[in-house]
């Protein structure tokens, strides 16, 4: 429906409607000029199917752009009469083609810019220009284009991180952008499209000198020989005699690549002389659709190995021993975490399996669950079903095993990930801990997948630190 805001929702207009797939995830957007209308189907977390409307066309229909649900693609704007579309279809690392609406078969498109060595992670127009963004080992790199895809210039970043923004219309002369690292707080910045310079328009204030601290990207070998990257963050002159807290975390699916990004919470972790890491593992986005598929389905496993190899690396290194490292993570992480820690429940001292996906026999039965088949497979069918129960965090509890100290947490208005998930999880747990390290469960009311404000957020993390620190024999100093 198209609703205007400020009418009385008797309104609005029926814009599109598929009774015969009813449970197709449906995205509209308009281009720039709102000119015409995007319409962006998929059948699960993995695929899409474009459409366009001429919106200047009463009653006119929409017309079939891209085809089918193999791939992943997305409109970006209309020029010259022909859609710009950033897919990975015929390119496991992203391109941008032109797709001319009255001839659309892919026999048609012409390529803008080509597949590159490195992931193109989104493109977009503003300004009269097109910009990229490449991910070279999990760190933006910022491209300007003409929009027939010459490039113009490479943007200046302040660091390696995360870079994002140069959203405008196509008159405008001033663009922006934000920038963020580990030890670098969110920056807003000012960029003149015509010179390509950069001023800071806007910074976050923080208590926090990020002089005292320095980040590295390590490359560890997982079970099967890949290498895997790992960005470290601590205090710098740390001393690695493996007594140091530290807190490793982790996604490791659905194609989406973990970048590095501030996050006020690990002051308190760093400043206590903690270390924070955080692996880039197969299933995520960073490399590509090669990178993703060695982690999905029955490559799941690789996953959870490269997770272990991250953990046994810190130990060996001596940034940590086993009983002073904490692992996490949310939702698919929540997932990482509980398959990891009944595979190795010795190799870890703390666990904070978040919102997670316990019961892989049975998730594609709750709300939204069936989505996500096309990621990890259905034990309805009898191929994935070995597999899936070989992992699943739920049915693989170990009698006599001593699990760490873990704090399960959910919410009890998850509609994503329901609750039941965890509720499960903790209750098995607690009755097969063979040892005296805590299982509590932590449940956030009136919230979902995710903390609903500042202040829950900011009691869910009290928690989280205080549990860590009580369980690894750590007074933390707060400042």
């Amino acid at each position: 429906f198209y609703h205007k805001l400020g009418d009385p929702q008797e309104k609005d207009a029926l814009v599109w409607e598929d009774r015969e797939h009813p449970l197709r995830y449906v995205g509209a957007g308009t281009t720039e000029d709102e000119k015409f209308l995007f319409l962006i189907l998929s059948e699960g977390t993995s695929g899409s199917e474009l459409y366009i409307k001429d919106l200047a066309k009463k009653d006119a229909a929409f017309d079939l752009l891209v085809k089918g649900f193999a791939y992943d693609s997305a409109p970006i704007e209309v020029v010259d009469g022909k859609v710009l579309v950033y897919t990975n279809e015929d390119a496991p690392n992203f391109r941008v083609v032109a797709v001319d609406p009255k001839n659309p078969g892919k026999e048609n498109w012409q390529t803008v810019i080509p597949e590159q060595p490195e992931v193109l992670n989104g493109a977009g127009t503003s300004g009269g220009y097109m910009f990229t963004n490449y991910l070279k080992d999990a760190n933006s790199k910022i491209f300007q284009h003409k929009l027939d895809g010459t490039v113009i210039r490479e943007i200046e970043l302040p660091a390696l991180g995360s870079a994002g923004g140069f959203g405008g219309k196509r008159d405008e002369r001033t663009l922006f952008y934000t920038f963020t690292s580990f030890t670098y707080p969110p920056t807003i910045y000012k960029f003149d499209p015509a010179t390509g310079a950069s001023e800071v328009f806007r910074t976050s204030e923080v208590k926090f000198d990020p002089a005292g601290y320095e980040t590295k990207q390590v490359f560890y070998t997982s079970k099967d020989g890949t290498k895997v990257p790992m960005f470290i963050v601590h205090k710098k002159g740390l001393k690695l005699d493996g007594k140091n807290p530290t807190f490793l975390t982790a996604y490791g699916g659905f194609n989406i690549p973990i970048t590095p990004g501030f996050s006020a919470a690990n002051i308190i972790l760093l400043e206590n002389g903690g270390v924070f890491a955080e692996p880039n593992l197969r299933g995520g986005g960073e490399y590509g659709e090669a990178w993703h598929k060695a982690g999905m389905l029955d490559k799941k496993q690789n996953v959870f190995d490269d997770f272990i190899a991250a953990a046994e690396y810190l130990v060996k290194e001596k940034y940590t021993s086993k009983d002073r490292l904490a692992i996490a993570g949310g939702s698919n992480g929540g997932l990482l975490v509980g398959a990891v820690m009944t595979q190795r429940p010795e190799l870890f001292g703390v666990a904070f399996p978040a919102v997670g996906v316990m019961d892989m026999l049975r998730y594609h039965k709750f709300t939204v669950g069936w989505g996500w088949a096309v990621e990890y497979g259905s034990s309805d069918s009898e191929k994935d079903f070995p597999y899936l129960y070989a992992y699943s965090p739920l049915h693989n509890f170990k009698d006599g095993a001593c699990y760490p100290a873990t704090m399960v947490t959910t919410a009890d208005h998850d509609d994503r990930v329901v609750p039941a998930h965890s509720f499960k999880f903790a209750a098995t747990l607690q009755e097969k801990q063979a040892c005296a390290k805590p299982v509590v469960i932590r449940i956030e009311t009136r919230s979902g997948h995710g903390s609903s404000n500042i202040t829950k957020a900011i009691e869910s993390l009290t928690d989280q630190w205080s549990f860590m620190f009580y369980n690894m024999g750590v007074t933390p100093i707060y400042k």
